[in-house]
Formats: C-alpha cells, sequence, structure tokens
C-alpha cells in the first residue's frame, strides 16, 4: 500500500531579485529531488516568480497561482512605494492564501517574505496546517514586528534562520522561545551545478589574473570601497584589474566615481551574469565589501569555485564562513584595512593561500543544496 505523500508549502513573495528567491527555490527543489516523503510547491501570490520561469520548468517545482498575475503594476523602488506594494500583497493575498491552506491542509507552510500575512492568518483562524517562519538577516525591529512576533510564538512551530549570529540574536532578544529557533544554512550550491558551468568559456579578454566582485549595485555591497582600493593600488600596479558583475541604482553613480578616479582601464562594470562561475574559475581573488550579509552566497559560491576570498568582517554571514582560516577578513567598510588585507594576500606563499582555499570549500559544503534539506528535515 503506497503511503501518502505530506506536502510543505513555500510563501516568498519577493519584489525584486534578492538572494533569498534562490534560497527559496533551491529549497523547494531540495525535497523535489531527495524526498521520497513530502511534495513541496511553490505559491506565486502575483507573479513574482516569473522571471525564474526557466529554472522553476528546468528543477520541475511545483507552482501554485494564488491570484492573477498583477506582478508587473506594483512599484518596487523606494521605500515607501515598495511598503505599499508589500501591503497590496498582503491585502489581495489574505483571503486566497487562507482558503488555500483551509481547503488542502499541507503538513508545513514555510514563509519568508511578507512574512506578516501568514503569521496574521495563523493567529486569528486555527489550522492543522504547522507554521515555520524563516528569518533571513538580523531582523531590523520596529514596534510593529516585535509586537506581531511576540504574539506569534504560541502558533509557530518553528523559526529558522542561515547563520549561528543571527541565531544568537533572535535568542538573546527573547520574542521566541529558545526551543524553537533552529540554525539552517541556506541551499546555495550544488557541486555538479557548479562544474557544468565552470566549463563555459570566458571573453578572451579576462583570461586570468583580474580581481573579481559581484552583487547588485546598492548601498549594501558597498562596491565604492572597491573603486577606492584600485584607486590606491593603482598607483603601483597600473595594470590591476578589477571585474564588477552585477546591476542596481548605483550603477550611475559608481561610473561617475570611475571616470573621476581616472581608472576606467582598471575596473569594468559587466553588468548582471547568469553564470558567474566561469569567472570565479579564472579570477585572482574575489573580494565582498557589503556592509552586511546573511551569509552572503556569492562569498559561499566563490569559496565552492576555489577562489581565495578577502571579505568584510560585517554581520553576521562572514565572520562565521571566513573567521581565521577560509580566507581574509578587513574590518567592515575600512579601506586602509581592506588595502592591508589585499597586500597581505598578494604576499603570501601559494602554500598558505591553497590551504586557505581548501578550507573555505570544506566550508562550503554546509551550504549545499542537500545538507540544507537534511537540516531542514531533522526539524519535521
Amino acid at each position: 500500500m503506497e503511503v501518502k505523500k505530506k506536502t510543505i508549502y513555500y510563501w516568498s513573495p519577493a519584489l525584486s531579485k534578492v538572494a533569498t528567491c534562490k534560497a527559496v527555490i533551491n529549497s523547494v527543489y531540495s525535497f523535489k529531488k531527495y524526498s521520497r516523503d513530502f511534495n513541496s510547491y511553490l505559491i506565486s501570490a502575483c507573479g513574482e516568480w516569473n522571471y525564474y520561469k526557466k529554472e522553476i520548468e528546468e528543477k520541475k517545482i511545483n507552482l501554485i497561482k494564488l491570484n492573477i498575475n498583477y506582478f508587473r503594476f506594483l512599484l518596487k523602488e523606494g521605500y515607501i512605494f515598495s511598503r505599499i506594494s508589500y501591503l497590496l500583497v498582503f491585502l489581495i493575498s489574505f483571503f486566497s492564501l487562507f482558503k488555500l491552506i483551509r481547503q488542502n491542509r499541507p503538513e508545513y507552510l514555510i514563509a519568508h517574505l511578507i512574512t506578516s500575512l501568514p503569521i496574521v492568518l495563523f493567529i486569528c483562524f486555527r489550522f492543522e496546517t504547522k507554521l515555520i517562519l524563516r528569518i533571513s538577516g538580523l531582523p531590523k525591529l520596529n514596534f510593529f514586528r516585535k509586537f506581531l512576533w511576540k504574539i506569534s510564538n504560541k502558533f509557530l512551530y518553528a523559526v529558522t534562520c542561515p547563520t549561528e549570529e543571527t541565531k544568537k540574536a533572535l535568542v538573546s532578544q527573547g520574542i521566541f522561545s529558545e526551543e524553537k529557533i533552529y540554525l539552517v544554512r541556506d541551499p546555495i550550491i550544488e557541486i555538479a551545478s557548479i562544474l557544468s558551468k565552470q566549463k563555459e568559456k570566458i571573453d578572451e579578454n579576462y583570461k586570468e589574473g583580474f580581481v573579481l566582485a559581484a552583487g547588485r549595485l546598492t548601498k549594501q555591497k558597498n562596491q565604492i570601497l572597491l573603486i577606492n582600493l584600485i584607486q590606491n593600488i593603482a598607483k603601483e600596479n597600473p595594470a590591476i584589474k578589477l571585474l564588477i558583475l552585477g546591476d542596481g541604482e548605483k550603477k550611475n553613480f559608481l561610473i561617475k566615481k570611475i571616470k573621476e578616479a581616472k581608472i576606467e582601464n582598471n575596473i569594468e562594470l559587466l553588468g548582471y551574469k547568469k553564470n558567474i562561475f566561469k569567472y570565479l574559475k579564472k579570477c585572482k581573488c574575489f573580494i565582498s565589501t557589503s556592509l552586511w550579509e546573511d551569509p552572503g552566497f556569492v562569498m559561499v559560491e566563490a569559496a565552492a569555485s576555489n577562489c581565495f576570498v578577502i571579505s568584510s568582517d560585517c554581520r553576521s554571514g562572514p565572520k562565521e564562513f571566513i573567521g581565521k582560516d577560509n580566507g581574509l577578513l578587513f574590518k567592515n567598510n575600512n579601506l586602509d584595512d581592506l588595502i592591508n588585507k589585499f597586500n597581505e594576500f598578494n604576499l603570501m606563499s601559494a602554500k598558505d593561500v591553497n590551504k586557505k582555499i581548501i578550507n573555505a570549500k570544506k566550508q562550503s559544503k554546509n551550504y549545499t543544496v542537500f545538507s540544507h534539506y537534511k537540516q531542514l528535515l531533522s526539524i519535521f
């Protein structure tokens, strides 16, 4: 007699391409790939997953369309406009999400973004479904969020977070019961996929020896610090080359600063690249200047690709991932220390460089899709 599979729903509406989207897709996929006991489904609140349509189809992920596709009409830029859009998603999805949970009775609902909606539903109504709250990054606790989380504690089955530092912060705040808080690292990499993508040929102009950075061109990623680094290094090493992958609202600002520093020959903004692994394979080192990360997806991908990683010691992922033995950490947003660490890297012996690369690659295995699946499964 065939045993009926249990059901997991994922709720994670996002207005832009953020790392959480990749983590959600990979988490849904992990149960699709490895579990015989669960069926996993991704809920589309407003058509927000259309950008990832090809990947979702390739991974054969089950998609539930909750409402009509109105995503393209939502305002996505700016704090006030984005909050208005989040409110619209909340209001439009309230009854449809309630109906979906009530009728289908999934065993678990994992909520990532706009978590206020499922939390409010579980406070107001009795469901057989178990609610798991996924917190990515150290949360900013305004009055409303703190109040909502506090009263939601008894309605939550579990709270998961991707780093030890975030877990410790949540425990110290005393909002959730400590026994409900779990460390579940993000599903960032698949080794087979990395090896396949590394085979793709890179442009002839970028053969070897360049420094690489990647991420959205935003205040968080702090690429201006990279420009200041290269401006200083180029005085003694005019051949140094930095490639920055990614797009974002700071693009024109960064282009202006590069021109003002007269280092157009040393830095190239290549825009968004779907396959960064062919660049990671060829670069001299990878640098992350983020002001905050949790844990830092590209940093993990770089380590898995045998890259030497130099990162800021920002909260909360890089310190935990790099530590003393897996790369080099510089003081957050400190140019002088970044220059010192970059020079230290250049003076390191090949043996010491390779040792740190190997250590980082071992650490990256904690962030595989399979490792995430096992961690999440242990909570159920």
